[in-house]
């Protein structure tokens, strides 16, 4: 089974213009949740793939029996109306247990296969020779993380030339996925903010955001599928300590993942639809 399209979002502390902090909550909440039925509809399908093993064996050996008894004419009588009978229930519920199989693991995947492709289109448009953008993916979900001194100067939240050239390409992309959210992560150094009417790295970082958001709305992305948050300086991929590592940690993250409601709706009705049969 192919890894699951999912985003860790847990811990994230989040303020947005956009977005309240209720909402974004109820979102990691929504994750939390999706998540753990993701962990128990691949302990069902485990189960159910060893059930089906165990059933269809049996019904093999079964066949087997049949097929002996139909050769020798002697025991025809052995083989009554009933334990045919059971023979072919047996098989049929084998068959349906295969079908329902068969489509939970469809719900499972669907998003591996399309995040792949998104992946894909985004190295394509975006290019993957900068070393100042990187496309990856952790547990299923999309993120494209843009140094800073690609989309800002330095203490400012105005968008550069060169940015709107970037985030044209990953427009692009979103927009061809009209099923997918796409939210935006400022992240700023342990620098604090003092200048202007920002209050802190906090209001950075989320001024970063938003004006993103409104470069992406201005390409053609749909709204509905934005998301603003800002993680100040809470989130370092490095140390603090260098003007380098500095630079590491000023990023804007741009997550790309399917519309959580939907893959959970997909994924619970075929775990009732396997309940139903047990």
């Amino acid at each position: 089974m192919k890894k699951v399209l999912l985003l860790s979002l847990a811990t994230m502390l989040v303020f947005s213009s956009c977005v309240s902090k209720k909402q974004f909550t109820d979102l990691q909440a929504k994750q939390k949740e999706t998540q753990d039925l993701l962990n128990s509809a691949t302990v069902k399908l485990n189960s159910c793939l060893e059930e089906k093993a165990t059933a269809t064996a049996r019904a093999t050996a079964l066949e087997e029996q049949v097929s002996d008894l139909r050769k020798n004419n002697d025991n025809l009588q052995v083989l009554s109306a009933k334990g045919a009978s059971n023979i072919e229930k047996t098989l049929e519920s084998i068959k349906e247990k295969d079908m329902k199989i068969t489509r939970l693991q469809d719900a499972l995947t669907k998003k591996d296969s399309i995040t792949l492709a998104v992946v894909t289109s985004l190295k394509r448009e975006v290019g993957i020779n900068d070393p100042d953008i990187e496309i990856n993916v952790e547990k299923g979900v999309v993120f494209i993380s843009i140094a800073d001194k690609l989309l800002f100067q330095s203490g400012s939240y105005n968008v550069t030339t060169r940015a709107k050239e970037v985030l044209a390409k990953v427009a692009k992309v979103v927009n061809s996925k009209p099923d997918f959210e796409c939210m935006v992560e400022g992240h700023t150094d342990s620098v604090p903010y003092q200048s202007g009417v920002l209050l802190d790295n906090w209001d950075l970082s989320v001024k970063r955001s938003t004006s993103i958001i409104r470069v992406l709305q201005g390409l053609g992305v749909n709204p509905k599928q934005l998301i603003a948050a800002g993680r100040a300086d809470y989130v370092p991929l490095v140390d603090n300590n260098t003007a380098e590592n500095r630079a590491t940690n000023r990023r804007t993250r741009i997550v790309v993942l399917p519309k959580i409601d939907q893959f959970y709706e997909m994924v619970e009705k075929e775990m009732k639809n396997l309940s139903v049969q047990n």
